[in-house]
């Protein structure tokens, strides 16, 4: 099935008005000084209770970049000209073939999973060529090419997120368990289903931080100097310290 959703991101990549280059073509369009890409991105894939989200937010306001996240499903619903809160309930998640036979039966307002890729893909894609973006989970380092942005993985042992849900989310543990449990299943599931990568690999990031040990803080000042070293052009114009 992941061939076809392969595919289905060529298609985006070629039909796209921004980006009319098949997926075969992209990398040599990128890496010459007339590529589309002119300004880099950062893309963050994070365990949830790992505190991928707020590192996001933290690197976003210190770049001075523009966070996108909700940001993502409100551009896809109107895209789609669908209510948000229909595409919150399918963000990230994965759906069979029945699934969308039996939704789209009964509902008219059902958004395919084709159609929410094709959209998702283009928006993500936009953002990434605009650059100066940070954008959060989504399948967005699956979709954008590796060597014109920083692609970051979040991530935490089991119990240390459960307990921090526990803490932050203020939910008993049986609750933080079954949430954990349940989005990180669901996000994993999306992420084979639509690219057919495995998002737990170390192979698909610039970077992995294991925040079990540090603050949200200290892992945001890693993916900046990570961002410093693989950008230094675009470090320089932004003023960004060295750590050294």
């Amino acid at each position: 099935m992941h061939h076809f959703y392969g595919r289905l991101i060529n298609k985006v990549l070629s039909s796209a008005p921004f980006v009319r280059l098949k997926r075969s073509e992209l990398q040599e369009e990128t890496e010459s000084p007339s590529g589309r890409f002119k300004k880099p991105f950062i893309t963050i894939s994070r365990e949830p209770g790992s505190g991928g989200k707020p590192v996001a937010s933290l690197v976003a306001k210190r770049l001075g970049f523009t966070l996108y996240d909700r940001k993502i499903i409100e551009d896809v619903a109107k895209n789609v000209h669908q209510r948000r809160a229909l595409l919150e309930s399918i963000d990230e998640h994965s759906r069979t073939a029945i699934d969308d036979i039996i939704h789209s039966t009964f509902n008219p307002d059902y958004v395919s999973d084709i159609r929410y890729i094709h959209s998702l893909s283009s928006i993500v894609l936009s953002a990434a060529i605009r650059g100066e973006v940070v954008i959060l989970g989504r399948g967005a380092n699956f979709i954008t090419p590796f060597s014109k942005g920083l692609h970051v993985r979040i991530c935490a042992p089991y119990l240390v997120r459960v307990e921090r849900a526990v803490k932050f989310e203020h939910i008993n543990r049986e609750k933080a368990i079954n949430v954990i449990r349940e989005t990180d299943k669901k996000r994993k599931e999306f992420i084979r289903q639509y690219f057919g990568k495995d998002v737990s690999s170390p192979n698909y990031y610039d970077i992995v931080i294991n925040t079990t040990s540090m603050t949200i803080e200290n892992a945001a000042s890693l993916v900046i100097e990570a961002f410093r070293n693989k950008f230094p052009k675009t470090a320089r114009r932004l003023r960004l310290p060295s750590s050294s």
